[in-house]
């Protein structure tokens, strides 16, 4: 598969997975906070969109790569990630919308995630600020920039505010992305 890591396998074709600068920042961000948390309350494991789950047994060989994702510690055979591909699905996938992703895309990766019964995803919108939070008993909900993420029953006592994930200019050096290399000399 050329540049394996950019592309997900769809329906017999590669579909590249397109990040920004900014939503792959923000996928940093948002994958930060909950290892953090689950590490030190021993809970499992966060892992980056670089980690191929093939769980879907509505559709074999499907590949899924969630932006980012979680799997409790007592759900892989052993206790141990496998070294290539998850056959367990996750109990949280992350999707990070980037100005290039097609709604299309986002709902059929989403019904993906339904089939596979896996139990929380979380859609964010950094242009928008705000995040869908999806659960496998069909429920859903909005969260806005000044709310939390809920861990819920997935990671339990987990809660992340939104806002703290998102980039503003306002905020200035600490609170947005870094300059790409070389804007710094033109801007100064």
């Amino acid at each position: 598969m050329p540049d394996g890591e950019r592309h997900e396998p769809i329906r017999g074709r590669l579909v590249e997975k397109a990040a920004g600068a900014r939503s792959g920042w923000v996928e940093l961000k948002l994958g930060a906070a909950p290892l953090a948390f689950c590490e030190a309350h021993d809970l499992g494991w966060v892992l980056p969109g670089t980690t191929d789950y093939r769980c879907f047994s509505h559709a074999a060989g499907r590949v899924r790569r969630p932006d980012i994702s979680f799997v409790r510690k007592d759900r892989p055979p052993g206790g141990e990630l496998p070294e290539g591909f998850s056959i367990v699905p996750p109990d949280l996938a992350v999707e990070v919308v980037s100005p290039r992703d097609l709604a299309s895309e986002l709902e059929e990766k989403l019904d993906d995630y339904r089939a596979a019964n896996i139990p929380l995803a979380w859609v964010i919108y950094p242009d928008s600020r705000s995040a869908m939070v999806y659960r496998s008993d069909g429920s859903m909900s909005r969260v806005r920039e000044d709310e939390d993420l809920p861990g819920e029953h997935v990671i339990p006592g987990f809660r992340l505010p939104l806002g703290a994930i998102l980039p503003t200019a306002s905020k200035g050096p600490g609170g947005s992305p870094p300059a790409a290399p070389g804007e710094a000399a033109r801007e100064g």
